[in-house]
């Protein structure tokens, strides 16, 4: 198929959208594709329309039905569609009535659609091909505080970048808690979107012996730093199904979370690693667990391996083969359908 492929990031950025277009996009011409990634659609003819973002893509989806309204659209839907714009938004309301098929991340995410809407979805589970080499590479230099060496901390990585819908300084705060004996430290890896929000932590870098911005960094290196932490936190108040969950659980390392769908549509309802949002004690409580009881620390490590096939390449790429298919079956007379169907293994 001829496939144009529509996010609002633009290239050479490290927003999640982004990757997620971009492994996408590898994927599908894996499964013998051709794949254009744009930002906007301007008229190129293609069988197929895959549209991030329903309210950033409106544009492109309505001109795409426009110019060619026999083809199928696929509408990927994210955090913020699906746990804002889908409820408030008129045009994201209506591009979800002009998609053939919605992708969403988790099944969870399925239960915010509108009833008659629902039939349409389908679960795709981001993956993560994370090198094998992870633990090996640059080094990240520790920060000089007053706690010694930093080769026997406790090292608890976050991964996002720096605005409020993330809760960024969540894990920073409920470090401060930590009790004197703690060798936990937090290693934040994230752009800052806005210059409030960078001033915001280099204050709490200055402040907090416990805390390190990093900045933005490139995925590789944020994966080997991932990869060598102990643990790692999510603290977002939305979430459409983090792709960091899914790094985060291939490298092996387990997850503290706060309580949003998004994360308990890819955790399970009963993973003993949640936390509510914004409840910075709570977190705090759940970082000294990790650290001081093994058993807790295990049982963490435990479960995430557990779903580490959930989130394999082959899954994922398998995943979008089914329903590329389901798709191109479809729009077959109905006739040649039945054959098709009947031939079928």
């Amino acid at each position: 198929m001829n496939i144009i492929l529509v996010t609002p990031a633009p290239p050479g950025s490290r927003k999640g959208n982004r990757v997620t277009a971009l492994r996408w996009a590898g994927l599908l011409r894996q499964l013998g594709h051709r794949v254009r990634l744009r930002q906007d659609y301007h008229g190129q003819r293609a069988d197929l329309l895959i549209a991030l973002h329903a309210g950033h893509s409106f544009a492109a989806i309505d001109a795409f039905r426009r110019d060619q309204p026999d083809r199928p659209i696929i509408l990927a839907l994210t955090g913020t569609d699906v746990y804002q714009a889908i409820q408030t938004d008129p045009q994201a309301r209506q591009a979800l009535e002009w998609a053939s098929r919605f992708v969403v991340l988790q099944p969870l995410a399925i239960e915010e659609l509108p009833l008659h809407l629902r039939n349409r979805a389908r679960v795709i589970y981001q993956s993560c091909d994370a090198p094998l080499r992870l633990n090996r590479g640059s080094r990240i230099e520790p920060h000089a505080d007053r706690r010694g060496d930093s080769r026997s901390s406790f090292d608890v990585c976050v991964l996002g970048h720096l605005r409020p819908v993330k809760d960024p300084f969540r894990t920073a705060l409920a470090a401060r808690l930590l009790p004197a004996s703690s060798q936990i430290r937090v290693l934040h890896a994230g752009a800052a979107l806005s210059p409030e929000m960078e001033e915001q932590a280099r204050q709490e870098q200055a402040s907090n012996p416990r805390y390190r911005w990093l900045g933005d960094l490139p995925r590789s290196k944020a994966l080997r730093l991932l990869a060598r932490s102990r643990l790692f936190v999510l603290t977002s108040l939305l979430e459409g199904g983090a792709n960091t969950i899914s790094e985060t659980i291939t490298v092996g390392v387990p997850v503290l979370a706060s309580r949003i769908p998004g994360s308990v549509g890819l955790l399970g309802a009963n993973y003993p690693g949640y936390f509510p949002v914004k409840d910075t004690a709570a977190l705090a409580a759940l970082l000294t667990l990790a650290e001081t009881d093994a058993k807790f620390y295990k049982k963490l490590k435990t479960w995430c391996q557990r779903l580490r096939p959930m989130f394999r390449p082959t899954r994922e790429r398998e995943s979008w083969r089914q329903l590329l298919r389901e798709l191109s079956v479809n729009r077959l007379p109905k006739s040649r359908r039945l054959r098709k169907s009947r031939s079928a293994p």
